[in-house]
């Protein structure tokens, strides 16, 4: 379906070149005055210098055409030469009856003209633990992934592990130290290698943060974990097993922990599975002539001529050949177009990366390492912060572990749970069902008040406030779906059916209010999907639950006498919740039966 601010665009339109005037003066937009009209149109006023006539001239004129279009209730002229606008009720009834028509995507249509999209938007590394600095990345970038996916889109997320720096040797070392005697560590060793690990998560979350507080303070422990990061890289036989076992535990570990998020990643590859290309990749760009040594480093020149500010060359491998971050970045983004040859790559990191995803950008560009139509997005978000305005601690000053952060708003939730049953003793319900609505108003709770926020801000996290039942939050919105599902099964357990009945012209203000949320569906779905914007479904969601809201309040829907009209209201709810679960799902979570 076309979206309906392009329909009535299109009428507007039609009526100023009608009246002999340039059609781009038709734009219409929302009303900024919503007690005087719904719409409005001001494109008299800018036409008034070029036609040398009066605003309100030109006004009365176009208005003059609409008069009598049934897609119109009021189309008025106000001086000095404003167009203001409301929509027929009667159009916008049968607008939303042929979006309820459409079951699977509501009047929203599907691209036409299909990309491959890879977003990387995970960037753990392998043997830490996720904290909350994880976050905000996978929560922005799963949304972004589901948004483009209900577009038509393909979509692929790759959580691209940091398993290839410092770290590997800080745990080799450290296990060396205290086990000698594995077998990993005999050069001499030729049979095969142990298939279980020598520890456990448990105690890889333990042997990683020991190794680096040692390092920071233990020259000679530090140059044995370069050492060992260096023979690890190199191929020591003994090294890549104990490697390989960092990896399938610690990536067993995350994909349990995201997936307690909602947060799903296609592929799951790290920079270890980009180092085969890396040498042909430096070799081409020294043959080319865009590679050179600059105090010992090998780096490309990315500064352009309209920079307004310095942008240092990308280094390509360090003074002693070593790869950074950028080397293998880049080696990725080669990867990438062999597999996959994708329309573009949105790269979700923290915005003081900036700088990084410039060089790595124009690097790749200048040497020809991707096609030229395909485009490269950095999306940099800001930090969630605590009440005190810094970024979130624990009580005793650490880096949370995003594992407690979810315990601690998933046992909030539940009191708030618990505390609501006791208050509505027709609230049966069992213990397991109080943990398992817990856990999901809890993750609603926590993406909401994250998404709401315009990635590139910073925000303060607010336990109170996410978790509150009433204003913009993830279980008001939750609590206003579960409302809608309770009201619908109350009438079907009359035996009671909709039937086939179109939805009905609005009988109040609050209705119509309603039903032109709802037109806003499929506008709302491009633009986020076009501007990476998640926080404005957010911000449309919360605007449809207001709206249904004050209509069930102002409305008698279950004593409504009249079973037509009753039958419209019920398909008007129906398609409110269909509206609202699938928004809610490209946010990445999901409403409970009951609260």
């Amino acid at each position: 379906m076309r979206k309906l601010m392009d329909q009535i665009t299109d009428e507007v339109t039609k009526a100023f070149t009608a009246a002999g005037y340039e059609a781009r003066y038709g734009k219409v937009t929302l009303s900024n005055r919503p007690d005087l009209c719904e719409y409005q149109c001001n494109g008299a006023m800018a036409a008034a210098k070029n036609y040398k006539s009066a605003p309100f001239v030109i006004a009365d004129e176009v208005a003059a055409r609409l008069a009598g279009n049934p897609m119109f209730s009021m189309a008025e002229s106000v001086k000095p030469g404003f167009l203001n606008l409301k929509l027929n009720a009667s159009y916008l009834a049968d607008y939303l009856s042929d979006m309820q028509a459409d079951r699977e995507r509501f009047g929203c249509e599907k691209t036409t003209e299909p990309k491959t999209i890879i977003v990387d938007y995970g960037g753990p590394n392998v043997a830490k633990p996720l904290h909350v600095g994880h976050l905000r990345s996978a929560i922005i970038g799963e949304s972004i992934k589901r948004i483009g996916n209900f577009m038509g889109h393909r979509m692929i997320g790759d959580v691209h592990l940091g398993d290839w720096g410092l770290q590997m040797g800080l745990i080799i070392t450290e296990l060396k130290e205290r086990r000698p005697e594995l077998v990993y560590f005999d050069e001499s060793f030729e049979g095969e290698y142990p298939k279980e690990a020598p520890f456990t998560i448990f105690e890889l979350d333990e042997i990683y943060p020991a190794a680096s507080k040692r390092s920071k303070e233990d020259e000679d422990y530090k140059k044995a974990a370069m050492q060992a990061t260096g023979e690890l890289q190199n191929g020591r036989r003994g090294y890549g097993a104990l490697f390989q076992h960092i990896l399938e535990i610690s990536v067993s570990d995350l994909k349990q922990n995201y997936e307690n998020l909602n947060v799903f990643f296609d592929l799951w590859k790290g920079e270890s599975d980009v180092q085969p290309y890396i040498a042909d990749m430096v070799a081409k760009m020294k043959a080319d002539g865009f590679a050179y040594e600059s105090d010992g480093a090998l780096v490309v020149d990315v500064r352009e001529e309209t920079d307004t500010k310095e942008i240092p060359p990308c280094i390509i491998l360090k003074s002693d050949g070593a790869s950074l971050y950028s080397t293998t970045d880049l080696a990725t983004i080669v990867w990438r177009m062999e597999e996959y040859h994708p329309d573009g790559m949105i790269y979700l990191a923290d915005k003081r990366q900036e700088m990084h995803f410039i060089q790595v950008f124009r690097c790749a560009k200048k040497t020809g390492l991707l096609d030229s139509n395909t485009s490269l997005q950095y999306i940099g978000f800001g930090t969630m912060n605590g009440k005190d305005g810094k970024p979130f601690k624990t009580r005793d000053g650490g880096v949370m572990k995003l594992a407690d952060l979810i315990s601690e708003i998933n046992a909030e939730m539940l009191l708030k749970i618990t505390e609501n049953r006791k208050m509505k003793e027709n609230l049966l319900i069992s213990e397991e069902e109080a943990l398992a609505t817990a856990k999901t108003v809890a993750l609603a709770a926590v993406k909401y008040g994250d998404l709401s926020n315009q990635a590139g801000k910073d925000y303060i996290f607010d336990m109170d406030r996410f978790t509150s039942f009433e204003g913009n939050s993830g279980p008001y919105l939750l609590y206003t779906i579960v409302r809608i599902k309770s009201i619908l099964n109350k009438y079907h357990a009359l035996g009671k059916n909709e039937g086939d009945l179109r939805i009905l012209p609005a009988h109040s203000d609050l209705e119509k209010n309603l039903m032109t949320e709802l037109a806003k569906f499929n506008a709302v779905m491009e633009t986020a999907f076009e501007e990476s914007a998640p926080h404005k479904i957010c911000s449309y969601l919360y605007d449809l639950a207001n709206a249904f809201n004050s209509f069930y309040h102002e409305t008698k829907i279950m004593t409504e006498e009249d079973e037509l009209v009753q039958q419209s209201y019920i398909r008007l709810l129906d398609l409110t919740k269909s509206i609202l679960e699938i928004c809610i799902d490209v946010l990445g979570f999901e409403a409970p039966e009951r609260m």
